[in-house]
């Protein structure tokens, strides 16, 4: 791994030439980051036309979170505007798995260096608003960083004012207006939050609470591509209903919600 550290974004270039070579395709238009329990959703999208492991691509370590995948999936979906490659990643790397940050942001730097234009990030979170339900998609407006770090090394100084694109996000709610937004979390994990943590949170106006997808956006916009971020609310932060917190309460939420988020996903799709 230590190209990856060494040359992040050169080693994002072999990787999507990679890319092409098993999938025959130059480049394709928009990526998806499939979050914890979100595989199922990914039925609505159709049958892929290639489906490989991601650790036969350049940088790419073997998953090592229960629902995360490891699988790369390439799909041609109609769109209102053509037909649109789609580059799907089922799962990714998190922060506290310890590896660093290069193999946390390498797919969504693939996925730009292969064509992608916007990249779609989903997750698993917990509702700090208390107004969200368990199961409720919501598209993140904003985000606050608890971790303390960044993707972007030296003076590389990217504005995040409009990260979470103001233009796909319209789109999006233009197909279901019911769409809630707001303003997701990082923390670092994998210690769920204290309900004193969350009580924070809640006061500096924070409705979500995850552990990836912000070094994702960061990574992805300062290549230029815009960033749609969606949470599915899969448990109660810390806290807010008294009741413990587990990782196989979030793949069942996931798994429940699986056939609204497809469908979710294959709307977001044909308008990009």
């Amino acid at each position: 791994m230590s190209d990856l550290y060494s040359d992040p974004i050169g080693y994002a270039e072999l990787a999507a030439k990679k890319i092409a070579e098993l999938t025959g395709k130059a480049e394709h238009s928009v990526a998806l980051v499939m979050g914890s329990g979100w595989m199922p959703a990914t039925i609505a999208l159709g049958e892929p036309t290639h489906e490989f492991a991601v650790t036969k691509l350049p940088g790419f370590p073997a998953p090592t979170v229960a629902g995360h995948g490891g699988l790369v999936r390439s799909y041609e979906i109609a769109g209102a505007n053509g037909a649109i490659s789609a580059l799907v990643f089922l799962g990714r790397t998190h922060l506290y798995e310890g590896l660093g940050l290069e193999p946390v942001v390498h797919g969504v730097r693939t996925a730009v260096k292969a064509g992608c234009k916007v990249v779609v990030l989903t997750n698993a979170c917990g509702g700090i608003n208390r107004d969200y339900k368990v199961g409720q998609p919501v598209l993140i407006r904003d985000h606050i960083s608890m971790t303390a770090t960044s993707p972007l090394i030296g003076a590389d100084f990217v504005d995040l004012t409009d990260l979470y694109s103001k233009r796909i996000r319209d789109l999006v709610k233009h197909e279901d207006p019911t769409l809630a937004e707001g303003v997701y979390v990082h923390w670092r994990g994998p210690a769920y939050e204290t309900p004193a943590e969350i009580n924070m949170l809640r006061t500096v106006g924070a409705d979500l609470v995850g552990m990836s997808t912000v070094p994702e956006a960061i990574a992805a916009h300062a290549l230029g591509a815009e960033i749609l971020g969606i949470s599915l609310v899969t448990n109660a932060a810390a806290g807010v209903t008294g009741e413990k917190l587990s990782h196989t309460e979030v793949m069942e939420a996931g798994k429940a919600a699986a056939g609204n988020m497809g469908q979710l996903l294959a709307k977001v799709l044909k308008q990009l």
